[in-house]
């Protein structure tokens, strides 16, 4: 055969899908408009559905937004893949009236859009790339500020504690840890000489085929925050492997492949429907486009 291929491209490692991103909100109203109305996003309809705690798809990725008096602040940014750029803007220019008062604010850099939620959770809005794979809406990468030398022990971490693909990055913004977190998903740790806002309890959620061998090296560190159930504990520190000194703290639930939501059919919608030009039969969305071999 003449055709050679780059077996090892295929790879993901331990973390098999990057699942949802969780912070608190004061108001599941103002919620409700930026991340369903201005962002186009969908509440999922069968799980959370009270007042109390709002679960928002993302292609086959989420939000979850408790409620709690105090909102919770990622310190960083959450990169969101979202089709037609020009309604984006009109939607989120629609909503500014509405989230007057807020941290709420958006702007464009760089062929990126920026929206800041109402409590100052920044996303970071990119439009479908090659570079995305055929993502057409999702969630490609969650991107932490970190301190200034820490991206190489946290690359150290992944690799050996977690057992998932991890490497140093150079690129405009500066230097940073790049850890695969499933199929084009991404976890960003950017190091910064800015002083870092206090951790305050927020989260991300992955899933892994390894259940047991990081539950194990976190154990023997004393790193497990949460013995949660048969199909899922917690961490939060980040660490040197070698000498067990914290270079980040961000709660991660893990999750096995053997979780009852794993896999869990999610519902799009397309937010360009309306009830003013309502075509039958357009009412989902498709988040991943086919392949253009």
């Amino acid at each position: 055969m003449d055709v050679t291929y780059d077996r090892a491209a295929e790879d993901l490692g331990n973390v098999v899908a990057l699942e949802h991103v969780n912070v608190t909100v004061p108001d599941q109203r103002l919620a409700t408009i930026f991340y369903v109305t201005a962002l186009g996003l969908t509440r999922d309809p069968f799980l959370m559905t009270g007042a109390n705690n709002m679960w928002i798809n993302v292609g086959r990725c989420q939000f979850h937004l408790p409620t709690a008096a105090r909102a919770q602040i990622q310190r960083g940014r959450v990169g969101l893949v979202i089709p037609d750029r020009r309604a984006l803007l009109r939607r989120l220019e629609r909503a500014a009236k509405h989230l007057d008062g807020t941290c709420f604010q958006f702007h464009e850099e760089a062929g990126v859009l920026e929206a800041v939620c109402p409590w100052g959770n920044r996303i970071r809005c990119h439009e479908p790339d090659e570079r995305f794979g055929p993502i057409t809406l999702g969630i490609p990468y969650v991107e932490f500020d970190v301190p200034a030398g820490s991206a190489d022990g946290i690359v150290r971490f992944y690799r050996e504690i977690i057992a998932t693909p991890a490497h140093i990055a150079e690129d405009e913004p500066g230097r940073c840890a790049r850890v695969g977190v499933g199929p084009g998903q991404e976890l960003i740790f950017r190091e910064t000489d800015c002083p870092l806002a206090p951790y305050d309890g927020h989260h991300i959620q992955v899933y892994v085929a390894d259940f047991s061998g990081p539950y194990r090296r976190l154990r023997e560190r004393g790193l497990i925050s949460e013995e949660s159930d048969q199909h899922q504990y917690r961490f939060k520190n980040i660490v040197e492997p070698g000498s067990n000194e914290v270079l980040f703290t961000i709660e991660h639930e893990v999750r096995s492949m053997r979780h009852p939501l794993f896999m869990r059919p999610l519902i799009n919608r397309d937010a360009a429907q309306s009830n003013l030009n309502y075509a039958p039969g357009r009412d989902a969305f498709i988040w991943s486009a086919p392949r253009a071999d």
